[in-house]
């Protein structure tokens, strides 16, 4: 399955063409805003580990901030270590604040399933478990629509020959990672051998198929 993800990120650029755990809080949709709230949403991601998720879209255009944590489950305040015990209902997700003049909610979505392997419940690669769900957990109707037409899109294409197991349900809660998930392959890159084997060979895949949508330097 591990090519299934190299060649459908090459498909869907075509498709796209035509903590500290102390302090954390809970974020909504709302408090999210900055200063230029007309042109700003919210989206949220799971696609297995966040580390990877959250080193793409933050090279996207567009793209305002990223942060890693979770969402999905029951728990307040989970820590890591809760949510990888599986028993938190929580998966691993990327929260992105996006600028919808330059990148729209459908686009991301394509983007979102062009990262991972959406046929695979409960796991990515090697990292198995509900924490490692392929989700999409909408704002409001707008985006469920849209979430639920591109899966459907795909689904009828055929681009994978099995069904997408994905789950689009309504945002409740979210509850950034601890500080040393943030910001994580940037910081860790020559040091964590996941960041070499796993992070990288993605990442440099998908920067030269999605190169026209990759932010510029300094921005």
């Amino acid at each position: 399955m591990k090519y299934l993800g190299i060649l459908s990120i090459t498909i869907f650029a075509t498709l796209l063409s035509c903590a500290n755990q102390n302090k954390k809080e809970t974020l909504t949709h709302n408090n999210m805003q900055t200063n230029d709230t007309t042109k700003l949403d919210t989206a949220l991601f799971g696609a297995g580990c966040f580390w990877c998720v959250e080193t793409i879209f933050q090279r996207l255009e567009g793209l305002h901030k990223v942060t890693s944590g979770y969402s999905g489950g029951t728990v307040q305040n989970p820590t890591y270590e809760e949510v990888c015990n599986g028993t938190t209902g929580h998966a691993e997700v990327t929260q992105v604040l996006y600028n919808r003049d330059k990148i729209s909610f459908e686009e991301l979505c394509h983007v979102f399933f062009s990262i991972h392997n959406p046929t695979t419940l409960n796991r990515q690669g090697g990292d198995m478990g509900t924490q490692y769900r392929s989700a999409i957990f909408y704002m409001n109707d707008d985006q469920k629509k849209v979430a639920e037409s591109v899966k459907n899109e795909l689904d009828t294409s055929k681009i994978f020959n099995v069904p997408i197991v994905t789950e689009i349900t309504h945002f409740q809660s979210f509850y950034p990672a601890e500080d040393y998930h943030q910001n994580y392959f940037n910081l860790n890159k020559n040091r964590n051998p996941y960041c070499q084997a796993v992070i990288i060979p993605k990442l440099e895949k998908f920067m030269k198929t999605y190169k026209g949508k990759m932010k510029t330097e300094g921005e």
